[in-house]
């Protein structure tokens, strides 16, 4: 082993002649591991709420969905959607029409975001899964019902189990509004709510989902739509998922956009990204603080080993030797804090996620705090730790020899 490496250990593992740095030295590394720790354990539970979030978003939206690229609807026809209806990688293939309603129920009024979905959709979907009340579907008999947004049913006082309607309105597209009677200008469509369902709190604020000849009739289209969703035949491998948006999407032209589940709602997915940023960063400045105690302990060891110092320089150390073994020392009480703080972690982390044993407060779907631990976030804390001990260790260290 070399000089350097070697006397730094000797120095971490030797008792001191004062005790106050052994006790710094100590606090140091356990505050290291600590923080360690905590890194892995909030991020680990921002993966556990963000793999939630998109799991909800999964369940209602489609693999693929196609939309106009310029203005909000288009008619489903020509030799590209004949071809996309013929192809077999295609699973399944639903229409939508989507706007902003008016909305009244009662003496309530609100705006909602109103999507109309056609039978397969309705069939196939998972949207089931997400009803808190009520029993999901939009037709029964002769009756169309609508599936509302908690935040919004609650905003609104709307409940399933009563038969008060919506009523939703649109202004007519193509016609003037009457300054004497205004009602006169618009659209009118009542539905009953069938059900309650929870996604997220900013699409919970809006969410209204009805039947696609409700929602034709209320805008005033006929055949019209505003999406077209498309998602993969079961068992399509991801190669095989890649080769028929790519064939997909040259077919469509320069007319339609194609976008993935990550290009429908890019604006979210960024917010999650730049949200899990500054966590880790906020974490990373709180290790920061805890590392100035190896400062500490390092600039009173020197002070301590002034007459070894003295002794290495007279047997040959140049002054370069001397501070890497300062250096090496501060950062090695630092990876040691850091690797208890790594195993810490990811043994909490994993018995989290493998037995949920902190159960959440209240009444959420999940039940216990969901926790995934993912690799590279445990990568990017070892790294962004020692590096962080690294840095806080050159300090005094390069005071070695003054």
């Amino acid at each position: 082993m070399k000089p350097a490496p070697y006397i730094a250990l000797r120095y971490l593992f030797a008792r001191k002649s004062h005790n106050v740095i052994n006790i710094i030295s100590a606090i140091s590394a356990a505050g290291m591991a600590i923080g360690t720790a905590a890194l892995i354990l909030i991020l680990s539970v921002y993966n556990g709420f963000d793999g939630i979030i998109k799991s909800n978003l999964n369940d209602v939206d489609p693999d693929l969905r196609i939309v106009p690229a310029e203005g909000k609807v288009f008619l489903p026809e020509g030799e590209a959607f004949e071809k996309l209806y013929n192809d077999g990688r295609a699973g399944t293939i639903s229409s939508m029409l989507q706007d902003d309603v008016f909305l009244k129920y009662g003496d309530m009024q609100g705006l909602a975001r109103a999507s109309g979905v056609d039978v397969i959709y309705e069939e196939e979907s998972n949207m089931r899964r997400h009803c808190i009340k009520g029993e999901w579907f939009l037709h029964k008999g002769d009756l169309r019902y609508a599936a509302v947004g908690g935040e919004l049913a609650r905003k609104m006082g709307i409940d399933p189990r009563w038969m008060t309607g919506l009523e939703l309105y649109y202004p007519e597209r193509e016609g003037r509004i009457s300054p004497g009677n205004p009602a006169s200008s618009l659209r009118h469509e009542r539905l009953l709510p069938s059900c309650l369902v929870t996604l997220n709190a900013e699409m919970d604020a809006s969410l209204l989902i009805v039947p696609l000849e409700s929602m034709r009739s209320l805008l005033g289209y006929e055949k019209e739509v505003s999406a077209v969703d498309i998602w993969y035949a079961e068992g399509l491998s991801q190669r095989q998922q890649k080769a028929f948006a790519r064939d997909l999407r040259r077919s469509l032209g320069k007319d339609f956009m194609l976008q993935d589940r990550y290009q429908q709602h890019i604006g979210l997915y960024k917010m999650m990204r730049y949200e899990k940023a500054a966590i880790f960063l906020i974490l990373i400045f709180v290790v920061i603080i805890i590392a100035l105690n190896v400062f500490a302990s390092l600039s009173m060891l020197i002070i301590e080993k002034k007459e070894d110092i003295g002794t290495l320089q007279a047997l040959g150390a140049t002054p370069s030797l001397i501070r890497r073994i300062f250096v090496l020392e501060g950062w090695m009480i630092s990876l040691l804090g850091m690797a208890a703080g790594l195993i810490l972690g990811v043994v909490l982390a994993l018995v989290q996620q493998h037995f949920g044993i902190v159960k959440m407060p209240g009444n959420f779907l999940a039940k216990a705090y969901p926790v995934v631990l993912l690799l590279p976030d445990v990568i990017a804390t070892a790294a962004g730790v020692s590096l962080v001990g690294l840095i806080v260790a050159l300090a005094p260290g390069r005071r070695s020899l003054q």
